[in-house]
């Protein structure tokens, strides 16, 4: 047994040495196949004698237990963010107030990693918590997804009693590049770039997904030591890959903010040619004597500052521009151009937005133009080079047809957006099918998203009104379904086919018709066919119904598929009439108006505002002189401050039930 004990210790030293040679000092001294030989041996010695096991064994860095949360840690040294420069003369003018306290001041610079502020603390010597950055003064502790990242060391050289260092978790270049590709390859959304793809990666639940996306650190500061005196910055640099941290291996000091700012500049240029991402350089005061008498504001030290480099811009040709159809009906251009990389990713294609936005910027297929990343996430042309023009480039028109379904496409007044107005849409089955089957609209118990999706997968539906002619059979024999989950759902199917009209007005997904405004039009007309043949002037002269709403709701009408579908309902035995009689007469609240804020206890705000409108009051989502009543739950906010500014009644969940009493 003691033997054993031996071993492992002498297992997970040799380890944790060759891991620090291969990732913190990049100069491995043994073979791929002879780690994983070591690795094995350590893993079988501790399946055999669990009693030596330790959460800092090297083998806990495949991932240990998925956590339910993460715990909160507040930071006893507060992780400041820094202050931004954008220019050399705001350089300079940090470099006087430096100096006007520090005369002799000497600094270094290093670059700033794109991605995740993270605490690492020891005690003697052992790797014991990893905590986010999150607000500087309260993050989460992330211990055992940091365990994972293979240059973070779980046992120090030196049994140092207490260490906490600051470091930037990121994602490599070419990790990232290898993770989009599996990510395309399964239908899953893409990260934006390293540094989300980093920050999502350490905040998994699961440790062992955080173990699969092969995430690094640099460590650039030492936040607290204890039984140890560090002078400065590069002596503390030294100190910490000593101990096996990987740092940037920069031994530069500079006497002037011009040869610091000449060090951003090399450093800007050599972007291109790092394989991690960075955003900027750091200019720090090197002493950390001198770095006390500077102090901190609340905010940043003052002993440092960030520059951030521009938007970095690539020029290429646009080829050509495609409209592509959102989820909601909405037709956005979409260039596509050779493949320029741009802020770490290599980038295709960009939105252009709507017409006006290419109309101002006068953007033609067959321009060469200017590319960067909005915040270094997402890609936009921002300029053409006219100056490259051939004259056979070519102007671009939106066009009137949808390309998804034949549809008409519209433009309302005052709006940049041009929409499809075919309710059965390809581009929009999802969405609108959603919508229909919504607690709001046709209120279907059961049919939530994730199954509209599986039946639209498995070409089961193809617009709301296919729902009702499904068979119990054929539900059951999807995936995760069966018999008793597709009975119920069939159940719930038939149970909305006697809803009051206005859930399936509401349903229907008309632009800038919601609830209220359903309510209003099922109260008018009492019949589809009635409400189709209404005319602008009519609905006008409507409560609730403006003149945007009037037109959206003619051209909808105007639509074949859409008359199409409503005949579907019809066919498949959905009330389109609304024959019900207000038989309600309590109207206590006739002619007055409410305001819902906050968060009600006893009640969901749909609940009180069918209560209110039961009694013959009408409910609003904004607090003005005609607001009669708003009733305040907990953590309410501008609408109760705008309230009582105004004089209206505030009034509490208790006075409420009193009033429906």
């Amino acid at each position: 047994m003691i033997d054993a004990e031996n071993r492992i210790n002498e297992l997970r030293e040799e380890i944790e040495y060759h891991n620090r040679k291969y990732y913190a000092e990049d100069n491995p001294e043994i073979t791929d196949m002879e780690f994983d030989a070591l690795l094995r041996e350590l893993e079988a010695l501790e399946e055999k004698y669990p009693e030596y096991k330790s959460d800092n064994s090297p083998t806990m860095r495949v991932g240990g237990t998925a956590s339910p949360s993460f715990a909160p840690v507040r930071h006893t040294v507060e992780m400041q963010s820094l202050q931004k420069a954008f220019s050399k003369d705001e350089i300079l003018d940090f470099d006087r107030r430096v100096r006007e306290i520090v005369p002799d001041a000497e600094y270094v610079v290093e670059h700033k990693i794109d991605g995740l502020s993270v605490s690492l603390e020891y005690t003697n010597g052992e790797f014991t918590r990893g905590s986010t950055r999150g607000d500087g003064v309260t993050g989460e502790d992330v211990t055992e997804n940091l365990r994972t990242i293979r240059s973070i060391p779980l046992k120090l050289k030196d049994k140092i009693p207490f260490l906490e260092v600051r470091g930037e978790v990121f994602m490599p270049r070419e990790s990232f590049d290898r993770l989009n590709e599996r990510l395309e390859a399964q239908e899953q959304p893409l990260f934006a770039n390293p540094r989300n793809a980093a920050a999502g990666s350490l905040r998994q639940l699961d440790p062992k997904i955080a173990a699969q996306r092969n995430l690094d650190i640099f460590v650039f500061n030492i936040q607290q030591i204890e039984g140890r005196a560090i002078k400065n910055h590069m002596e503390g640099l030294r100190f910490l890959r000593e101990q096996g941290f990987k740092t940037i291996q920069n031994e530069k000091t500079f006497k002037t903010a011009s040869d610091a700012f000449n060090e951003i500049l090399r450093i800007g240029d050599e972007r291109d040619k790092l394989y991690f991402d960075i955003d900027g350089a750091v200019i720090k005061v090197n002493d950390f004597s001198s770095r006390a008498a500077l102090g901190v504001t609340s905010k940043f030290p003052k002993w440092a500052i960030a520059y951030k480099y521009p938007a970095e811009k690539k020029t290429t040709v646009l080829r050509d521009i495609k409209v592509q159809v959102g989820r909601t009906g909405v037709l956005t251009p979409l260039a596509l151009f050779d493949t320029v990389r741009v802020a770490g990713t290599n980038v295709s294609r960009a939105t252009l937005h709507n017409i006006d936005y290419i109309r101002e910027k006068d953007i033609r297929i067959g321009d060469t133009v200017v590319i960067e990343k909005a915040g270094d996430i997402i890609p936009a042309v921002v300029d053409v080079m006219t100056e490259c023009r051939t004259g056979n480039e070519r102007e671009f028109s939106m066009p009137d047809i949808c390309p998804e379904c034949g549809a008409q496409v519209v433009r309302l007044e005052g709006e940049s957006a041009c929409r499809c107005t075919g309710v059965n849409c390809p581009a929009q089955r999802y969405r609108n099918i959603v919508h229909f089957v919504s607690r709001p609209a046709m209120d279907i118990e059961g049919l939530g998203p994730s199954i509209v999706e599986k039946l639209l997968q498995n070409g089961v539906i193809k617009t709301a009104a296919d729902l009702y002619y499904l068979k119990p059979e054929t539900l059951a024999s999807m995936d995760k379904l069966g018999d008793r989950s597709a009975q119920n759902l069939i159940s719930a199917i038939e149970k909305s086919k006697t809803n009051p009209l206005y859930r399936l007005i509401n349903g229907l997904g008309i632009r800038l018709i919601g609830e209220k405004a359903a309510k209003t039009l099922a109260a008018r007309y009492k019949t589809i066919d009635g409400f189709a043949a209404s005319s602008e002037d009519e609905l006008t002269g409507l409560e609730d119904v403006g003149a945007k709403m009037a037109k959206s709701i003619v051209e909808f009408f105007e639509q074949e598929q859409n008359i199409e579908f409503i005949n579907a309902l019809k066919d498949g035995g959905v009330r389109c009439v609304d024959d019900s009689e207000d038989n309600n007469t309590d109207r206590r609240f006739e002619g007055k108006t409410f305001v819902l804020t906050g968060t009600l206890e006893r009640y969901k705000r749909a609940e009180a505002s069918e209560i209110i409108e039961g009694m013959g009051g009408k409910t609003s989502s904004s607090v003005s002189k005609k607001t009669d009543y708003v009733l305040a739950g907990s953590e309410a906010g501008s609408k109760l401050t705008k309230a009582r500014s105004l004089g209206v009644t505030v009034i509490t969940e208790d006075e409420f039930e009193e009033m429906i009493k």
